[in-house]
């Protein structure tokens, strides 16, 4: 039978939602605190597998596979794992294993983009049986000098920004090219969520305390697809961190005799205008 992860979702989610009242999307955080920098400065990073809305669970991460700082200048890539070290994350309804980085400000030293990629090891999701890859980016800017925020990174899947995605204000529009070694995806079926509880680094914790208030559980996590150019549009109504999932898009649809989706996810931040 020809593996269908939208179906499985789908079902999985409104069982979980008939237990719970609330249908969830998992997605790999990449999460620093400010991404446009007036200068460099340590940078402190949790990563974590979640449900960025709810607020958790939290689910278990194994040793990622990677982990890159791609330069301003250059384009050097530089292997970040040895700055990783795992922790228990508290979400509101759990706590499990994640990971933090402490990244010394010599490596932002100058200005311009510096691009973070995240290459996790696959997760196993027990109720699709499915295992679930997310290769995640996040780009952050020192000084507001321009750079190379909208190159490709040559991953296995991965979200092309049309936008800064530092320099967004609440209320616009960020746009983006969702991809498959390195082509675009027509009618790629994407998620988006909004990271709706502060983040406490002392703690390696989610704050107990939403943000907004879903009216009804189909808000937690909003769908749409990509077009014929592989070009996905979303609005950023509210100042803070939105994720971007392009699903089940790779060309390795097997891992450990079940199926493999492998995602591409893109973290945006946007502010108020004050």
């Amino acid at each position: 039978m020809t593996f269908n992860r939208k179906l499985l979702r789908a079902l999985a989610a409104a069982t979980f939602s008939c237990l719970t009242g609330a249908a969830q999307a998992h997605f790999q955080m990449l999460y620093v605190e400010e991404t446009a920098l007036q200068r460099a400065e340590n940078l402190e990073f949790a990563l974590v597998f979640t449900h960025p809305f709810s607020g958790g669970p939290t689910l278990v991460m194994e040793q990622p596979r990677a982990f890159s700082h791609i330069s301003s200048h250059g384009g050097e890539k530089i292997d970040l794992r040895k700055y990783l070290r795992p922790v228990q994350w508290q979400s509101r309804e759990n706590r499990a294993t994640a990971y933090r980085a402490s990244i010394p400000r010599e490596l932002v030293r100058s200005m311009g983009d510096h691009i973070f990629v995240l290459e996790p090891e696959p997760y196993l999701e027990t109720e699709e049986d499915v295992y679930i890859q997310q290769f995640t980016k996040l780009i952050v800017n020192v000084g507001g000098v321009p750079g190379h925020w909208a190159e490709p990174q040559g991953l296995p899947v991965e979200i092309q920004p049309l936008n800064k995605p530092y320099a967004n204000w609440t209320g616009g529009v960020f746009r983006a090219i969702v991809l498959a070694d390195g082509k675009p995806v027509p009618f790629a079926e994407v998620e988006i969520e909004y990271l709706n509880h502060s983040v406490d680094f002392e703690n390696n914790a989610f704050g107990q305390q939403a943000h907004v208030t879903a009216p009804q559980p189909a808000f937690n996590t909003l769908s749409t697809y990509s077009d014929a150019q592989g070009i996905v549009t979303i609005g950023l109504p509210r100042a803070g961190w939105w994720g971007i999932a392009a699903l089940d898009i790779g060309t390795t649809k097997i891992h450990k005799g079940k199926s493999l989706s492998q995602d591409a996810v893109l973290w945006v931040q946007a502010r108020d205008m004050k």
